[in-house]
């Protein structure tokens, strides 16, 4: 009998220390308990904030209307552009990485710092820093996470000499961006060179290169890589830059969006008249990914493992980076017309896909393992853009 009861309290033990230290909970289908969705609104100041988990939603303020939204790479905090009205600004969810675990640090709010660029509108997140660039006068305003609850406080302006441009920035390693710049060289807004300066704006490497247009780019701190009409810019920190060609079929078509395969090394390009390829800087090689012209949203998902493809059909694909492979293809939402003004917008973690529903106000939160799972969650008016916050776990300090 009393090895009987040992037995039974051994066991009792064990499977409360697995409860205690497995990520996994008994409701594993449900979203990471601390994942937060960000939608801002199209036509009010009004910005969700989504708990998936619970489908609870927070109502909150912004300054303006119509906000482009983003996530620093802490996973803490959300960045709201306001391009038109040359104001950026910062929202805590609350939620501090720690590895192992998730501490909360407070109730979500907005930060105290603002940026107060001319026409805000390129993002980038590394470390605990984001920058911004400037369309308005070619300047890029930079801030640390640490400071965003300083009072009065806002982002300091970095000048590098450029005139305004539709431009963007990379930072490497080394603490030394690399940035676009204008010649003249061809007409409109886009840049044609890239040169790398400091913190302070004095340039340590000019450009090497001269391009018919630059836009989009990406780094893995290493290097940046940026999507131009004379092929893919490759720009290191020691200055040296290149061209890798476009696949011989691309015509004039050019990689106007270009994204970071974390963990592989690689980078992918986009362009909507032809698809999304695998760029592999080493070797020089650009293989597809999806060869497709009717992709309506391309992007990795929050953990930078996957590629997220939303065709204008209504067809989600998703494919692993490491392997190129395709891992999900599924109808999710209805047909949606090139010519629609506002188009669903869609993020994804590991569990979900959240795709915006302008018209019927709602998020639709899609099982990524049961795609036919779909789950509405309503917001009180249009939702514009959105992000993913926090982490994908479920274990809090506590646990």
């Amino acid at each position: 009998m009393l090895k009987k009861l040992l037995y039974a309290i051994a066991l009792i033990a064990l499977l409360t220390a697995c409860s205690k230290n497995n990520d996994i909970e008994p409701d594993d289908n449900r979203e990471y308990k601390f994942i937060r969705i960000l939608a801002s609104d199209e036509n009010t100041k009004q910005i969700y904030l989504a708990n998936p988990h619970n489908g609870t939603v927070q109502n909150f303020e912004a300054r303006f209307a119509k906000s482009t939204v983003y996530t620093t790479a802490s996973g803490r905090w959300a960045v709201l552009v306001h391009r038109a009205d040359n104001l950026v600004e910062k929202f805590d969810v609350g939620f501090e990485n720690h590895g192992d675990h998730t501490d909360v640090k407070g109730t979500p709010k907005f930060g105290a710092m603002i940026g107060e660029g001319k026409l805000p509108t390129h993002f980038k997140t590394y470390g605990s820093e984001v920058a911004i660039f400037n369309d308005g006068d070619g300047t890029m305003d930079v801030a640390n996470e640490n400071d965003f609850h300083n009072p009065n406080s806002k982002m300091r302006k970095i000048d590098a000499g450029n005139r305004a441009h539709h431009g963007a920035m990379a930072k490497f390693d080394n603490g030394n961006y690399a940035i676009t710049e204008k010649d003249g060289s061809i007409a409109g807004t886009l840049p044609e060179r890239v040169k790398i300066i400091d913190m302070t704006g004095k340039t340590i490497f000019a450009s090497t290169i001269q391009t018919r247009g630059i836009h989009g780019n990406a780094t893995d701190g290493k290097t940046a890589v940026l999507g131009s009409a004379s092929g893919i810019l490759v720009v290191s920190p020691n200055g040296n830059q290149k061209l890798i060609s476009h696949p011989a079929d691309f015509g004039t078509a050019w990689f106007g969006t270009i994204l970071e395969a974390k963990g592989t090394g690689k980078f992918v390009g986009y362009t909507a008249s032809k698809g999304a390829y695998l760029i592999d800087v080493a070797t020089e090689r650009v293989t597809p990914i999806i060869e497709n012209t009717d992709i309506m949203q391309c992007k990795t998902d929050y953990s930078g493992e996957n590629l997220i493809v939303l065709l204008h059909s209504g067809e989600l694909n998703i494919y692993n980076l490491q392997t190129g492979t395709l891992k999900l293809k599924a109808n999710i939402i209805s047909k949606v017309e090139r010519t629609e003004t506002q188009k669903p917008q869609i993020v994804a973690t590991k569990k979900y896909a959240y795709v915006t529903s302008p018209k019927t106000s709602e998020i639709l939160q899609v099982e990524l393992t049961n795609p036919s799972n779909i789950m509405r969650i309503k917001v009180n008016g249009t939702p514009f853009r959105l992000t993913v916050l926090g982490m994908e776990t479920n274990k809090g300090h506590d646990d």
